[in-house]
């Protein structure tokens, strides 16, 4: 019989998978890559990470028939990313339908001199809601981001990042979060947010 794990990470097909389970390694989280519904459904807490474009990352998941199954989680899910964008409504890229477990649209973010996209490297989060997850999580602290799309703030917006606009860097709805940035790339705040994710009940 395989040992039980701590975390399930959906196999979406990202390049950042291998770098998400080195991070989980470190911090002595068991943990699998997998795009089996079954194991998914039995899992105590479930990652979606992604990278890449958002239509071909729902073909992924309706490909794998994992679409139902993320929708009706009851464990602690964490989007990382792209995968965090996956759980809203719909995304301007594309003009892809999501997993609608956040209402609201993920917009594409506008250039400016000076602001590049995408969005890519250390900023400084803004706590607007405390929440379990950036536990230990100061305003001053910064994470690694690489995004083109972002969602506005809305009501599940727990978190905040200014980038010519402030926009959402971290969402709750229910047992559902998601992250804009990278915590596998952002240092000891990446680590302590991915801890603070193992913990979750």
């Amino acid at each position: 019989m395989s040992p039980p794990v701590d975390v399930v990470i959906i196999d979406s097909g990202g390049a950042n998978l291998a770098s998400l389970q080195y991070a989980l390694d470190r911090l002595g989280a068991r943990s699998i890559v997998t795009a089996d519904p079954a194991v998914i459904a039995a899992a105590p807490r479930v990652l979606l990470p992604g990278v890449g474009a958002a239509a071909d990352a729902m073909r992924r998941l309706e490909h794998a028939g994992l679409v139902a199954g993320i929708r009706t989680l009851g464990v602690p899910v964490l989007g990382i990313c792209l995968g965090m964008q996956l759980l809203y409504d719909r995304s301007e890229e594309g003009a892809t339908r999501c997993l609608g477990i956040v209402p609201g649209d993920v917009q594409r973010l506008v250039s400016a001199p000076g602001r590049p996209v995408p969005h890519m490297g250390w900023n400084s989060l803004e706590s607007i809601v405390p929440d379990p997850l950036l536990a230990g999580i100061g305003p001053a602290d910064y994470v690694y981001f690489v995004h083109g799309y972002a969602a506005p703030l809305g009501p599940d917006t727990i978190a905040a990042v200014d980038y010519g606009a402030r926009l959402t860097a971290v969402v709750r709805r229910g047992n559902f979060r998601g992250v804009q940035f990278h915590p596998e790339r952002s240092g000891v705040v990446g680590a302590r947010v991915l801890k603070n994710f193992l913990e979750l009940a």
